[in-house]
């Protein structure tokens, strides 16, 4: 991984211009994050403590119940939290395939100016986030790296964490794109909430106009906004990596070129035929199913085959997923921990204790927004979609129901809430962490202002076009 450094350029402009004032708020959000926020972990184990408590002093239940009900919950998300894995290691051994590696580096040429890099690594991110939201995720990571190594060696003063929260910032329409969680279930037959809304199509959520507004004002505000706060000279950090960090070609002699071991590991015909015979069932599977359908058993399953292909041998892309595997930790460290959380609050009634007073409040025309805003708390605590929509879900159309709302707003203010706080929740942040080998702390000064500006875009949405 890498190590930061900082540039000598000096500080230039006047303090009093509007630049100056966004430079200086970009100052001290670097300031605020590395000063305040710890590391995700610790992050995890504090939420914990603060839900215990919470569920403590708000529900009936004892201390000793409660714990119960966290250990119930700690080894709740285990598939899931395979499938994170999953996705990080494949995406890793996909991003390190040479040919992916020179497509990567062409995007991060394209930029002239550190305002360019910021721009095209945020919309990158957005446009691939929009799509899908794991390979948002992955891909937008590995390309914000080669973004600050084609800055550096260029003599471009590009603000490394910055550029890593402009990756992970596109994200922030993740869950209001055509991987939505909560759309893509509640049009799938046989849901859990079919019997009293039915099926829902994509039409009716992520294709509402109100939605698309959103998505298309945070596009162009995300990029725009993150470059404005690009640190001054003397506070940017750097990319410090080696360009040769992700080459796993085994340097061998002639010799031992020729042993039958080594001729296997690096057989072309082994690595296509089974490469090969997996693509065939992603395409297969995408031709009956659509884009739409490509749930995370068959995109790491595709992303998986891919790296396979692209690497060409099976030696070569062993080593790229042993090399991966460190970027895969903090997932598996923190999973049971919010799995934990979850428990606590679904076990103790503090999840329809936060979702029905947010309701109890609530109008037609305020709705919408409440509801958002009780996803976007609810959160902190299960930052997932899926699992959110699951506990949160229910309480949100029997709501809109009740109010005379089409269950669509239910959904998309439940999943726009969920997506929005991930800004501020390091859970999701964890794989970019990974790749490019900064904290916490360098990165979420910048998505936490962000958060608060997309949430005005947001409440504008609901409120004004719904």
């Amino acid at each position: 991984m890498s190590t930061p450094q900082r540039s000598v350029a000096k500080p230039s402009g006047s303090g009093r211009s509007f630049s100056s004032f966004m430079q200086r708020l970009g100052d001290g959000a670097a300031s605020f994050g590395i000063r305040w926020i710890p590391d995700p972990f610790a992050l995890a184990v504090i939420l914990t403590l603060m839900v215990f408590g919470a569920a403590l002093a708000f529900t009936p239940h004892g201390p000793v119940e409660l714990i119960d009900q966290w250990y119930g919950g700690f080894w709740r998300l285990l598939t899931f939290a395979m499938q994170m894995v999953l996705i990080v290691v494949t995406g890793f051994g996909l991003a390190t395939a040479p040919s992916m590696q020179r497509a990567l580096r062409w995007v991060a040429s394209l930029p002239r100016s550190r305002t360019g890099a910021i721009v095209v690594t945020a919309l990158a991110g957005s446009i691939l986030s929009f799509l899908h939201w794991g390979v948002g995720l992955i891909v937008s990571a590995f390309l914000a790296r080669e973004v600050a190594r084609y800055a550096r060696d260029n003599g471009l003063a590009v603000h490394f964490p910055l550029l890593a929260a402009a990756a992970y910032g596109g994200g922030v329409i993740s869950q209001t794109g055509l991987t939505s969680s909560g759309a893509l279930l509640v049009n799938t037959p046989g849901h859990f909430l079919e019997s009293s809304i039915g099926l829902i199509p994509l039409s009716e959520t992520i294709f509402q106009p109100y939605n698309l507004i959103f998505v298309l004002l945070t596009v162009v505000v995300t990029p725009l906004l993150l470059a404005l706060l690009h640190p001054s000279p003397t506070t940017t950090v750097v990319y410090a990596g080696q360009d040769d960090d992700d080459s796993v070609e085994e340097p061998l002699t002639d010799e031992e070129r020729r042993l039958p071991a080594n001729r296997v590991n690096r057989s072309r015909i082994l690595c296509w035929a089974i490469a090969l015979g997996g693509l065939f069932f992603v395409v297969r599977y995408i031709l009956a199913e659509g884009l739409l359908g490509l749930d995370l058993n068959v995109l790491n399953f595709g992303f998986l085959m891919l790296g396979l292909l692209m690497h060409g041998s099976l030696g070569n892309y062993s080593r790229a997923i042993m090399r991966a595997s460190s970027a895969a930790g903090g997932i598996i460290l923190q999973f049971p921990f919010y799995a934990g959380i979850l428990g606590l609050m679904a076990g103790s009634g503090l999840f329809s204790m936060i979702a029905d007073w947010f309701v109890s409040i609530s109008t037609p025309d305020t709705f919408p927004l409440y509801s958002m805003i009780s996803a976007a708390l609810v959160n902190f605590a299960v930052p997932s979609g899926g699992g959110q929509w699951a506990v949160q879900g229910p309480i949100a159309t029997a709501a809109a129901l009740q109010l005379g709302l089409p269950a669509h707003l239910a959904v998309m203010s439940v999943m726009m809430g969920d997506q929005l706080t991930n800004l501020a929740q390091p859970f999701w942040l964890l794989p970019i962490l990974g790749v490019t080998g900064l904290k916490a702390g360098q990165v979420m000064g910048y998505t936490i202002l962000l958060m608060f500006v997309v949430f005005i875009i947001n409440a504008a949405c609901l409120l004004w076009l719904v």
